[in-house]
Parts: C-alpha cells; sequence; structure tokens
C-alpha cells in the first residue's frame, strides 16, 4: 500500500494543511463583473472541472506507486469527468441504503478493503498569479481525501459535503502543474454520514483555483443590528484580513443606488458599519437584496445581504416579526443521470419548481447543499433550514436501539471535534446567506454533549439564527439538556400528536414537523388534516415533507427499456428497495399528484363564500408580507362541461394577512336549477422569476345546486323517449338469457354474476362482473398489508350460495347471495346484491355487504367491469383531471371531464402500485371511439377507476418495465376505498379514511350506451 498516514481511522484528524472555514465568495476585479455572478469572468478564479485522469482501485491496499508523482505515467488511465460520482460513471458498486451501515459497525475503523480513486489533472498556472497567494478549493470531496501538487504532499481531508481549502502558494509555478488526490470511499467520518441514499464516492461538487493578493480579505461576516422599531438597520461587517488592509464597503440596493459605505484599515480583524435607514426586508414572497461591495486591494468581493429578523416570541416563530408558516419540502442532492453532481440548471429547475407549488421552506436534508444553491434560495426567496453533514442512524441499528447506543458517538469525547467541525464549517461557510433562518445539528444521531457543543458554539458565533435539532424526545434517554435548541422538532408526528402539543400549556416553544406525510409513491392523503391544524395554531410553525424527489437511477433493461432503478437494481447489498422512491416529483422533476394536492394546501389564498347566490366572497390573504396585488381572478360557471358565465378581476388589493370582500357579477338564476359548478382562478397578473404571467397560484371550487344532481342520476340513466317492448328471460344452460330492444344478457346464476352484455350485437363484457376488495398495494399499506394477507385479502374469491329470479313490473329481478373470502380463512364479507334489468336495458345493482367483526379494514369494496379492447374512452362527472382519493382530493375539481383510458393512469410511480382512480364520480362512460360502450352511475359519489391493469398486475410488478397492458379496459366501481395516508413511515391512516363500516349499502346504474345519439 502507499506509503500515508492512515487519517482515515483516526477521528481525532479531521484533517492536514486545511485553511480555517470561511464565508463562500470569489474574489472579482471590479464591483461590474462581480456583479455578474460569473466566476469564470474573474481573472482570480481558474476552474479545474472538466477531464481528469482516474484510476479505480478496489482497495486502497491496491495503490503501490507513487502515482502522484510528476512524471508518473498515467496516459493509460481512464478519462473522468470532474466533479462526478465514480459509481454512475461504471467503478465500484452503486449502492443504496437508508440506515444501516454499509461497513461493519466497528467506529472508527473501516473495511481494509477500502476503495480507493486516484485523480490526476495537469493544468497550467499563468504567471500573472506568480505574486499571488494561490488556493485550490474543493466544494465537496466524498470521504476523504489526500492531496499532492507536484510531487509534494499538501494535505489531507474529510467531511464530504463542506469545502476544503488548501494554500498551494509554495507548491504551484508558472506553467505547467500537476496535481493528485487519492479519494477513499469510507473513512471514520462514514460513521457520521450515515444518510438515507444512494452512497457515492469521488469529487462531485467543483474544483477550482484563487489567486489572492499576498494581502486579502480572509473571512467576512455581515451582521445586522436592527435599532428598536425596526426603521433603521446598522450592518456590522466583521472583517479578517491576512495582514494590513485599506478595506471598502459599499452598499448598493436593488437598481444599483448606493445606499451606504464605510472604510477603514483593518489588521487580522476589524469591522465596518453601514447604517441603513427604512431598509427593505428580505422574506420568501418578497426577497429584496442588496448587494454589498467589499473591496480591498486588487479584490471586489460582492455579498448580497437581505435584511431580515428571525426569532420565536411567545411560542410563535417568527420571520420580521410576524409569524410564519414554514410550507417546507426536505431535498436531497440528486440527479437521475448524475447522483450527487447537481448542474447550476437543476438546481434552478428545483427552486422554480417549488415556488410553483407554493413551497416557501428547504430542509437541507442532511448535510449543507452546494453554496450556490443557497445563493439562489436568496434570490427567488425561500426559507432555508441549513443542516449539518451529520447523520449517525446506524450506530442505534447496530445495536438495536439498546442501552442507549444511539448516543454512542454523540456522547463520546474522542468525537467531540467531528461533531463539532461539521457545525463549524457549515455556519462559516453560510453565515451570509439571508436565506438560512436555521442551523440544524444533523439528523438522527442520538443526542448528546457533542450535540450541545455544537450549539453553544452555534449560538456564541451568531445570534440572528435559530438551532434546530430533532432527536430530543425523553423516551429516547439522551441527554436532558435542550436549551439550546429554539424548537421543538418532531418526525412523523401523528395528527393527534400535534393536537395534544398545542393543548398541553406545558410546551412552550413552536413545533415544527421536521419530517412528516411520508411522500412514497401515491401517498400524501393526510396533507390537508396536518394543514387545518397548523393553520389553526400559531404555535404550529408547519413542516417539511419526505421527500422532494424520487432518487431513481436513469437505467435501461437489456432489451434497452428506460426505467428508474431503486435498491437492489444493480445487485448491492445490503439495500432497502424502493425506499429511496419517495418524492413529491419523479427523478427527471414531473410533479407526482401529491405535490399538485400540497400546492393547494399551502395555496395562500383562501376564499370562503359569504353569499353564494349572490356571488358574495371573502378572499382571505395566507401571505405573510405581500399584498394581492399581484394576483389576478377569473372566475366560471360551467354546467355539463359547459361554460355559462365567466368574468375577471385584474387586480386584487387584500394585505397580508387580511382579506377583501368581493362581488362577482354572475347570475345564479339563469342556472334553472342545473347543477353547475362556480370555479375561482388566481393567477399571477405579471410575470415572476418564477413562473409566468397567468400562471395559477390557487384555485377555490363550489358546487351550486349538488343536492339535485345526485337526485336527478336515477332519472336520466333510466329515461326512455320511446316505448321499449317487453323483456323476455329464459333458463339456457344455467345461464339466464335476458333480451329486450336491442339488447341480450347473459346471467350466469353458478357465478352470480353477468357473463355477456350486448346492445346491438356490441359485447360490452370481457369476462364476468365480479366483486373486489383488493387493491394493488401502496408503499402507505405497509402497516395494513401483513394483516390484510393474513386474512387472504389478496387473494380472496367469491363463493354464490344461491341465485333466485323472477319477473317483476320493472323487468327481471335477480338476487345473489355471496361471500367474498380466502381458503383456510373466515369469509371476509358476505351480501346479498340484487339486480334489476328494466325494461329499458338499464341494470340497476343493489348489494347489501356485511363485513365479518374484528376483520382488519377493507382495502376497498367494489365492482370490477373488464369491457373488450376498444373501450378507450372515458367520459367522467367529477374529480379531475388527476387522480383523487378519500384523503386526496382538495386539489382536484368537481367537473365533466373526457378522457382515455391511458390517461387516467398515472404512469410517475417507478414503483406500480394503485393508481388513476377519481374520487367522487356520480357518473362514467367508458365507450370506443364512436361513443359505443357503458355508462356508469349511482345514487351517491363513487370512486371510479377504467386501466389497462388488474389489481394483480400492477401488485406483481416491481418496475414500470414489468408493466404489460392488457388489451381489455378494466373499470373499478368501487363503494369506497380506503385513503391513502402516508404510513409508509410515519401515523398509520386515520379512522376516519378507513373502510371500516361494516354493514353498507351500494348502488348502482349500468347502462349500455351509444352515447353520440342519447
Amino acid at each position: 500500500m502507499l506509503n500515508v498516514t492512515k487519517h482515515w481511522e483516526d477521528p481525532t484528524t479531521l484533517h492536514v494543511n486545511r485553511e480555517d472555514a470561511r464565508a463562500y465568495y470569489i474574489p472579482y476585479q471590479d464591483d461590474v463583473t462581480a456583479k455578474t455572478r460569473k466566476r469564470g469572468r474573474s481573472p482570480y478564479f481558474q476552474t479545474l472541472n472538466g477531464q481528469w485522469k482516474f484510476q479505480y482501485h478496489a482497495s486502497v491496499a491496491q495503490v503501490h506507486e507513487a502515482f502522484y508523482q510528476e512524471g508518473h505515467d498515467i496516459n493509460q488511465w481512464d478519462d473522468l469527468t470532474v466533479p462526478s460520482c465514480w459509481q454512475v460513471n461504471g467503478y465500484d458498486q452503486l449502492h443504496y441504503i437508508n440506515y444501516n451501515y454499509p461497513i461493519s459497525c466497528d467506529p472508527p475503523f473501516v473495511p481494509d478493503d477500502n476503495p480507493a480513486g486516484l485523480y490526476v489533472r495537469d493544468f497550467e498556472v499563468p504567471s500573472e498569479w506568480d505574486a499571488k497567494e494561490r488556493y485550490v478549493v474543493f466544494e465537496g470531496v466524498n470521504s476523504c481525501f489526500y492531496l499532492w501538487v507536484n510531487g509534494q504532499y499538501v494535505g489531507y481531508s474529510q467531511g464530504s459535503r463542506i469545502p476544503a481549502e488548501f494554500n498551494l502558494s509554495t507548491y504551484l509555478q508558472s506553467g505547467s502543474n500537476r496535481m493528485a488526490l487519492m479519494v477513499l470511499k469510507w473513512c471514520d467520518g462514514t460513521y457520521i454520514e450515515d444518510q438515507d441514499m444512494w452512497r457515492y464516492s469521488g469529487i462531485y461538487r467543483d474544483v477550482y483555483l484563487l489567486a489572492r493578493d499576498k494581502t486579502h480579505i480572509r473571512d467576512a461576516f455581515h451582521k445586522q443590528q436592527f435599532a428598536a422599531g425596526g426603521n433603521q438597520v446598522t450592518l456590522v461587517s466583521e472583517i479578517e484580513t491576512t495582514g494590513r488592509l485599506n478595506v471598502k464597503a459599499e452598499l448598493k440596493d436593488a437598481t444599483g443606488k448606493p445606499v451606504a459605505a464605510a472604510e477603514g484599515v483593518i489588521e487580522d480583524k476589524g469591522s465596518l458599519k453601514l447604517d441603513v435607514d427604512q431598509p427593505r426586508m428580505w422574506s420568501a414572497e418578497n426577497p429584496v437584496l442588496y448587494d454589498l461591495y467589499v473591496t480591498a486591494g486588487d479584490e471586489v468581493l460582492l455579498s448580497s445581504v437581505g435584511f431580515r429578523t428571525v426569532d420565536v416570541d411567545k411560542g410563535v416563530f417568527r420571520i420580521n416579526g410576524k409569524a410564519v408558516k414554514l410550507k417546507g419540502v426536505n431535498r436531497h442532492d440528486s440527479h437521475p443521470a448524475l447522483g450527487q453532481t447537481i448542474p447550476l440548471e437543476a438546481m434552478i429547475e428545483d427552486i422554480k419548481l417549488m415556488k410553483q407549488y407554493n413551497v416557501n421552506t428547504i430542509r437541507t436534508a442532511h448535510y449543507p447543499n452546494d453554496p450556490r444553491f443557497l445563493e439562489l434560495c436568496n434570490e427567488f426567496g425561500m426559507y432555508v433550514i441549513n443542516e449539518a453533514d451529520l447523520e449517525c442512524h446506524g450506530i442505534g441499528q447496530a445495536g438495536n436501539f439498546k442501552d442507549g447506543c444511539h448516543h454512542q458517538l454523540s456522547g463520546d469525547p474522542a468525537w467531540k471535534e467531528a461533531f463539532l467541525e461539521r457545525a463549524v464549517r457549515m455556519v462559516e461557510r453560510d453565515k451570509n446567506q439571508a436565506s438560512v433562518i436555521m442551523w440544524s445539528l444533523g439528523n438522527e444521531s442520538g443526542y448528546h454533549v457533542n450535540h450541545i457543543a455544537m450549539a453553544e458554539w452555534i449560538r456564541s458565533r451568531d445570534e440572528s439564527r435559530l438551532v434546530h435539532y430533532e432527536g430530543t424526545a425523553p423516551q429516547a434517554g439522551g441527554h436532558p439538556n435542550t436549551e439550546s435548541l429554539d424548537i421543538e422538532s418532531k418526525m412523523y408526528f401523528t395528527y393527534d400528536e400535534v393536537r395534544n402539543y398545542v393543548e398541553d400549556n406545558n410546551n412552550h416553544k413552536p413545533l415544527f414537523l421536521c419530517e412528516y406525510s411520508h411522500s412514497m409513491g401515491n401517498s400524501c392523503g393526510d396533507l390537508g388534516d396536518y394543514w387545518d391544524l397548523i393553520y389553526a395554531h400559531p404555535q404550529l410553525m408547519g413542516g417539511c415533507i419526505w421527500e422532494w424527489t424520487d432518487h431513481g437511477i436513469a437505467t435501461k433493461t437489456a432489451d434497452g427499456e428506460p426505467y428508474y432503478a431503486y435498491g437492489g437494481d444493480f445487485g448491492d447489498s445490503p439495500n432497502d428497495g424502493n425506499f429511496c422512491i419517495d418524492g413529491l416529483v419523479t427523478p427527471d422533476r414531473k410533479p407526482h399528484s401529491s405535490l399538485i394536492e400540497l400546492k393547494q394546501i399551502h395555496a395562500p389564498i383562501r376564499v370562503e363564500a359569504f353569499d353564494l347566490s349572490q356571488g358574495l366572497f371573502n378572499v382571505i390573504n395566507r401571505h405573510d408580507f405581500v399584498d394581492l396585488s399581484h394576483i389576478g381572478l377569473h372566475w366560471k360557471i360551467t354546467s355539463n362541461g359547459v361554460t355559462e358565465q365567466q368574468g375577471q378581476i385584474w387586480q386584487l388589493e387584500a394585505e397580508a394577512g387580511s382579506e377583501q370582500h368581493i362581488s362577482l357579477p354572475y347570475d345564479f338564476t339563469a342556472l334553472n336549477g342545473q347543477t353547475a359548478e362556480l370555479t375561482l382562478s388566481f393567477w399571477n397578473n405579471q410575470e415572476t422569476t418564477w413562473a409566468s404571467m397567468g400562471y395559477e397560484v390557487a384555485f377555490a371550487q363550489f358546487v351550486i345546486h349538488e343536492a339535485q344532481s345526485l337526485a336527478r342520476i336515477q332519472e336520466e340513466i333510466t329515461a326512455s323517449p320511446i316505448a321499449y317492448r317487453q323483456i323476455q328471460a329464459e333458463e339456457v344452460q344455467g345461464a339466464l338469457v335476458i333480451t329486450g330492444q336491442g339488447y341480450r344478457y347473459v346471467f350466469s346464476l353458478d357465478k352470480g354474476a353477468f357473463a355477456s352484455i350486448t346492445r346491438e350485437g356490441l359485447e360490452m363484457l370481457a369476462s364476468p362482473l365480479r366483486f373486489h376488495i383488493w387493491r394493488a398495494p401502496i408503499d402507505n399499506d405497509t402497516y395494513m398489508l401483513g394483516k390484510w394477507r393474513e386474512e387472504g385479502y389478496d387473494r380472496a374469491k367469491t363463493k354464490i350460495y344461491g341465485t333466485t329470479w323472477e319477473h317483476t313490473e320493472d323487468g327481471v329481478s335477480l338476487n345473489v347471495q355471496f361471500s367474498i373470502g380466502a381458503s383456510d380463512r373466515y369469509p371476509i364479507v358476505r351480501g346479498e346484491g340484487v339486480w334489476i334489468v328494466h325494461h329499458n336495458g338499464v341494470i340497476q345493482l343493489q348489494t347489501q355487504v356485511n363485513v365479518r367483526e374484528n376483520f382488519p379494514y377493507l382495502p376497498r369494496f367494489g365492482l370490477e367491469w373488464i369491457m373488450p379492447a376498444g373501450n378507450e374512452e372515458v367520459e367522467y362527472y367529477g374529480y379531475g383531471p388527476h387522480e383523487s382519493y378519500l384523503d386526496k382530493h382538495r386539489s382536484a375539481r368537481k367537473g365533466r371531464y373526457l378522457t382515455c383510458v391511458d390517461d387516467l393512469f398515472q404512469d410517475d410511480y417507478v414503483m406500480p402500485q394503485e393508481n388513476g382512480s377519481r374520487y367522487g364520480t356520480e357518473w362514467a362512460m367508458v365507450t370506443n371511439m364512436l361513443g359505443m360502450g357503458m355508462k356508469f352511475a349511482s345514487s351517491r359519489p363513487f370512486s371510479f377507476n377504467a386501466s389497462h391493469y388488474t389489481p394483480e398486475d400492477l401488485a406483481a410488478a416491481s418496475h414500470t418495465y414489468d408493466l404489460k397492458p392488457r388489451q381489455e379496459t378494466v373499470v373499478q366501481l368501487d363503494y369506497k376505498m380506503s385513503g391513502l395516508g402516508s404510513s409508509s413511515v410515519g401515523p398509520q391512516l386515520l379512522e376516519a379514511y378507513r373502510l371500516d363500516d361494516k354493514a353498507f349499502t351500494f348502488e348502482l346504474w349500468l347502462k349500455p350506451i351509444f352515447k353520440e345519439d342519447e
């Protein structure tokens, strides 16, 4: 093995020769160039991104040659782009694991076969830099590295997601130079970098050189001191230099107008003060930024300044003195092709999407992001909970969380500096970023004296922000001292636990849900309930959904079919499967329906109908700082899919936190009692940095004459403009053949179900009807899946006890006694189905169902109707245009929708599962392109779905490439389907959303139609 000191197993050696942490900046030669924020335009910046020579070794023990020497032959080495993760470039093993360590739990030791990546880069240094101090900055290297320049050892660093800077002045020369790194996959730091993610390695963030004046500004901390009342602020720039310097500071507003200036001589440490009257305050809603130019020698350092305050007052979290709700997400660095290397445009895309979907907060889970990401958050307006690169979940997992083992590292003095340094390096880098409102001590790392040391150091360094950490619950057995933590933070608190917290007068801190509503697959059914509670109580400051994006890796099957891979797909072991597929957006950033739901629940505008018949409404502005002058309103009344009336208000005016009374000039009487929908759409009346003019930020909807709608369903479906001939019924070989004018139905008396339904010779059934209780499991069915399968819900079959029939005045009536159950289990349900075939061919189903006591609640109950190939057109009246469920439909709008079977299917779930259902449907038609097919209706809203997959098809698939669509159309007509919840992690489904009815009645009206003629 190469002769180097084995720092990677020594938690007391965190670096060798690395510079002290400092604020992020790039030196420029003048104000104009600095304002562009284009680093490459600075003569003092030189990127080392690009092509490096690379050699991978499965073990550091295989590295024998002094590869870092100037004359070492690297011509046969591979080429590798930097920045990048070497696993996504075909080296080593792509590996996803949640909280278990990928190595034996034996801190600080790591496996002897510790993979190593050798990097070498030849580059030129201009002669103009000869008189400069020259530094190299590595923004992120995972997990540790040794550095050589021109054959000389420079130093060592670990801490994967925080910058490492080295002074290369004595190592570089004008002209050609060679830099070499040995990067190791694991080090003692791996034990405190056990985040839930793909485990990547390499130089995955930017690398660059900086040329500095011999005497220069090393660091700057721009603090804000507000006078009483907040009408004046003093910007105190605490500056650290490498010698005696004349320093000038000038503050300019967004238009470039000078606001304040100061100048002074600073040697080593000093400060400049700039007084600002009537500062415009920064917030996520109105991200007003000033530019602070600090000039010394030949250099200009530019910092964005956002004036704002963050505090807690009487248990209420506040920004700029106002109570604020944090509407957040947890965000990992994740790219489907590049892994943890994130291009600048991808960062911008994330922030724009978040803004468009009413997200105002990001928790950087669970490490500091690229510093440019924070600059974008300053610019676009996003609150950031900046989290230290610290998680040692695996230490507890290895010990089964017994005897306080999960506090082992957080309470070990030998690891104090390793913990503390991660707070120091994060805070020092990001202390000037306005978007950062809280510092977080990491994630799932126990809680003990090392955390307390982190918190106390942060409070001593930065009094302007709050300190956050989750994991201090008394039952966890950690250190009892939580005085340095400003808020109470909880993961996956249940609805009742949140409510109990605010009702307990002994709780004085604001409550923050740092993780809640686990958005894995078809999920987030509990968002509305949480936010009804959060809006109602000032002490509840909001939360961050877990999490922003699915962490799927873009890859292809052997025959070239693209798909997103998850744990285990690359032979990685141990792994946590699809647990990384838990985002609000797909890996390529397409919104899941959960994000659409979140957008409406987070909406900054709410509407109350004061007098619906007179068009009188209250528009409530839920913004914290801005009025509604940037918002316009378009309203329309639709009936039966046709817009009857519409209008708009170009500009609203409600102040932040207040309401505005509006009158909409529609004619209520012109509807003549028809069911109609009044939809109010609120949109940007001007372009913003994150959305175009006309972009809808929120909507509200009211149904007019809703009670009459359901009452007319039966009348409409049974209405007949002509007199139908008498219905005929005849038993033929165990089946009842029912004929009438234009139709012929065959009912299997043995199976207790229709086996054929034809109109004008056109078959509407591909297989016999059946009652159904199973749904393709969603990720959130975790808690219930075992119980359901234990009772045989997934393999249940129908038992027919007997079928009788008779002619009645209405037509033909059939009575079926049935049960549904599985082998070796008691029947799950028993029921009676009464089928009435009316003279005009309409089939009426009345079902009485009794569910066995003490059985788990049902996934669903309904009728499965499989239609022949070619029935692709779908029209329905209910909620749309996207999928909706019992507990996830606030973002859906009631109306008449014309679509197709393929478009009902939500193909964006990486792990196939139940999807595409439409909650609250009143009627639906599934037909061929000529409008020939079936109409389904009920006297009460039902759940409807049409797909080319049965629940069993979806349940059998583990990836999208496993899905092979049927030619037939599978229609699900459900009395009810249990809700979604978010219990893949966290609380079980709320009782209100469970199909736990032990006795119920379900009615359907079924009609073969030629809809173009009807």
